[in-house]
C-alpha cells in the first residue's frame, strides 16, 4: 500500500481529533485548527483524487488492519475523494465568508464550541463519504445531526432554538427509520460491510424468501434518508434552519449536511440494495415524483416569500428535488447527474448565503426585498456574487447551473417516456419560477431608492449588525469584508469555473461511478 493511500484515513482522524483539542483551546486558536484542518484534508483528497483517478482504482483501508467482522473498513475511489475534496473547498470558503458573523453572533467564551462543532461536522460528511460499513454510516449520521443542531443553535436568538428543535425532531424521526431498516437488513443477511451485504440481498430475492421484508428494509432506509436530507414533504424544517443561523452555519447546512445524507443514499443504492428489482422500482419511481414535487413546491414557496435568507432557504428544497429526481430516473446518467448537482448546489448555495449578507448588512439589516433595494450599489461585490448564484440556479450558460439542467434533461432521455416527459416539464417549469424570484431580487438590489430612512420590518433583526457591533468591531469593519469579499470572489469564480471545465468533473464522475459498485 503506497503512503497517498492512507490519505482518507488521516482526514477523518484528523477531523476527529481537531476536535478534541479544540475543548482545551479558546475561539481563536479553535478557528486556527479548524482551517488548518480543513486545508489538510483538501490537499490530501486532492492527492488522493489524483491517485485513483490515474490508476483508475477503487481499494478498500482496513482500519487497524483487521478484516470484517472484527475491524472496520473505508472504500476509496475518484468519485469519494471528488466529493470529499468539494465538501472540504466548500467548506473552508463558507467558514471565511461568514467569519466576521461568527464573531459578532456568538458569545467568545464559547467560540470554541462552534468551531468544535464545525470539526465533528467535517468528520461526520468525510465518514459517511468513504465509510463501507453500514453501522459506522450510522453513527456519523448522529454525530452530523448533533453536530447541525450545533451549529443552528449557535446564534443566541429565539428562533434559531425553535428551528434547531423542529430540525431534532425530524432528523431524529429519519434517523430511527434508518436505524429500523438497518437492523433489519442485519437480521436477514448477518452482513454489515456494504458489498458482502449486495451479495446476500441477490441471494435472498434469488431465492424468492424474505421479499416483504426486504421490501420494507428498502423503504425505510430511503426515506429515513430522505427525511434527513429535506426531500418534500419532509422539509418544514428547511426555511428556518437555514434562514436564521449565523452565516456560516446557513451556507454549511444548505451546502453540505443534506448532500452527505444524500450521498450516503446513492452508495445504498449502487452497493446495498436491489433496485433492479421489483419493490426497488417502485422506489425509484416515489424518490422520482417526490422530487419532481419538490422541485416545483420549493419554488412556488420562494416565489412568496419575503424574507431574502428564507427565499434562498425554499430553493434548497426544490435543488434537493432535482437531485432526487435525477436517483429516480433509474439510470446511470441520471446518477451522475445527481452526483454532479450535488457539487454543483453546495457552491451555489454557499455562494448565495454569503453575498446574500453582505447585501443585509449594507442595507441596515434588512432582510426583506425592499429593505435591500439598492444594495448592489452599497457593496458591489456581494451583489455579483448574488448575480453569479443566481444566474447559475436559473441555469444560463457558462454557469454550473446550466450543465446541471442539461445533464438531468440528458439523463432524462434514457429513461421510459413518461419520466422523460415529466422530467423535461418539471425542469421547464422550475427554470421558469427560479428565474421569477431570483431575477425579481436581482432587479431589486440594482434600483436606486430615495435616500430616506428606512422603516425595519418585522421580519429584520431589532439591530443591524453594525448597530450591535462594539467599537472594537467596527474598527475591524473593514477587515470583515476582506475575508466575505474573498470567499465570495472565490465561490463565484468556482461557479464558473466549474459551467465551463465541466467535462473534467463529469469524466471523473462517469468513471468513479464505474468501479463505485
Amino acid at each position: 500500500m503506497t503512503f497517498v493511500q492512507n490519505f482518507p484515513f488521516f482526514c477523518i482522524i484528523i477531523s476527529m481529533f481537531s476536535a478534541i483539542i479544540s475543548f482545551i483551546l479558546n475561539g481563536k486558536w479553535a478557528k486556527i485548527v479548524h482551517y488548518t484542518m480543513v486545508a489538510a484534508v483538501f490537499v490530501m483528497s486532492v492527492g488522493c483524487l489524483l491517485y485513483t483517478h490515474e490508476a483508475n482504482i477503487s481499494y478498500t483501508y482496513m482500519m487497524g488492519h483487521y478484516p470484517a467482522p472484527w475491524g472496520n473498513e473505508i472504500r476509496i475511489g475518484e468519485l469519494e475523494c471528488l466529493m470529499a475534496a468539494s465538501f472540504s473547498l466548500i467548506m473552508i470558503l463558507s467558514v471565511m465568508g461568514g467569519s466576521y458573523h461568527i464573531k459578532l453572533d456568538i458569545e467568545k467564551s464559547k467560540m470554541n464550541l462552534f468551531f468544535i462543532q464545525l470539526d465533528l461536522m467535517m468528520a461526520a460528511l468525510l465518514a459517511l463519504i468513504y465509510t463501507n460499513d453500514l453501522f459506522t454510516a450510522y453513527v456519523f449520521i448522529e454525530i452530523c445531526t448533533i453536530a447541525a443542531c450545533g451549529l443552528i443553535m449557535a446564534r443566541k436568538i429565539g428562533r434559531v432554538y425553535v428551528s434547531a428543535i423542529k430540525y431534532m425532531v425530524m432528523s431524529l424521526v429519519g434517523s430511527g427509520l434508518f436505524l429500523i431498516g438497518l437492523s433489519l437488513l442485519y437480521a436477514i443477511t448477518g452482513q454489515l460491510l456494504m458489498s458482502p451485504a449486495k451479495e446476500a440481498m441477490q441471494r435472498i430475492l434469488a431465492e424468492g424468501i424474505y421479499a416483504i421484508p426486504s421490501a420494507v428494509i428498502m423503504v425505510l432506509l430511503t426515506v429515513g434518508l430522505g427525511i434527513k436530507s429535506g426531500l418534500y414533504p419532509f422539509h418544514t424544517w428547511i426555511p428556518d434552519a437555514y434562514g436564521y443561523s449565523t452565516t456560516a452555519a446557513s451556507a454549511i447546512l444548505s451546502s453540505l449536511v443534506s448532500k452527505g445524507y444524500i450521498f450516503l443514499l446513492i452508495k445504498l443504492i449502487v452497493r446495498v440494495l436491489p433496485y433492479n428489482s421489483v419493490p426497488g422500482g417502485q422506489m425509484e419511481n416515489v424518490l422520482f415524483f417526490f422530487g419532481v414535487i419538490g422541485m416545483i413546491i420549493g419554488s412556488v414557496d420562494a416565489i412568496q416569500e419575503r424574507n431574502i435568507r428564507r427565499m434562498i432557504s425554499y430553493s434548497s428544497v426544490a435543488q434537493i428535488g432535482y437531485i432526487y429526481m435525477g436517483i429516480g430516473l433509474g439510470t446511470d446518467a441520471g446518477i451522475i447527474a445527481a452526483l454532479f448537482h450535488v457539487i454543483s448546489h453546495g457552491l451555489m448555495k454557499a455562494l448565495l448565503f454569503i453575498s446574500a449578507t453582505g447585501l443585509i448588512d449594507s442595507s441596515d439589516g434588512r432582510l426583506d426585498r425592499k429593505g435591500i433595494t439598492g444594495a448592489g450599489f452599497r457593496n458591489k461585490i456581494a451583489a455579483v456574487g448574488f448575480t453569479v448564484g443566481s444566474l447559475s440556479m436559473i441555469g444560463m450558460p457558462l454557469f454550473t447551473g446550466f450543465v446541471s439542467k442539461f445533464m438531468f434533461a440528458s439523463a432524462a432521455t434514457q429513461a421510459p417516456v413518461y419520466k422523460m416527459i415529466i422530467a423535461w416539464t418539471a425542469l421547464a417549469i422550475s427554470t421558469v419560477l427560479n428565474a421569477v424570484y431570483f431575477m425579481r431580487t436581482v432587479i431589486v438590489i440594482y434600483t436606486r431608492k430615495n435616500e430616506a430612512t428606512p422603516v425595519v420590518s418585522d421580519d429584520s433583526p431589532a439591530k443591524s449588525s453594525s448597530e450591535e457591533a462594539s467599537s472594537e468591531d467596527k474598527d475591524n469593519f473593514r477587515n470583515r469584508y476582506i475575508f466575505e469579499n474573498a470567499a465570495t470572489i472565490g465561490l463565484a469564480a468556482l461557479n464558473i469555473a466549474l459551467g465551463t471545465l465541466s467535462p473534467f468533473v463529469i469524466n471523473i464522475l462517469t468513471g468513479g461511478l464505474a468501479i463505485f459498485g
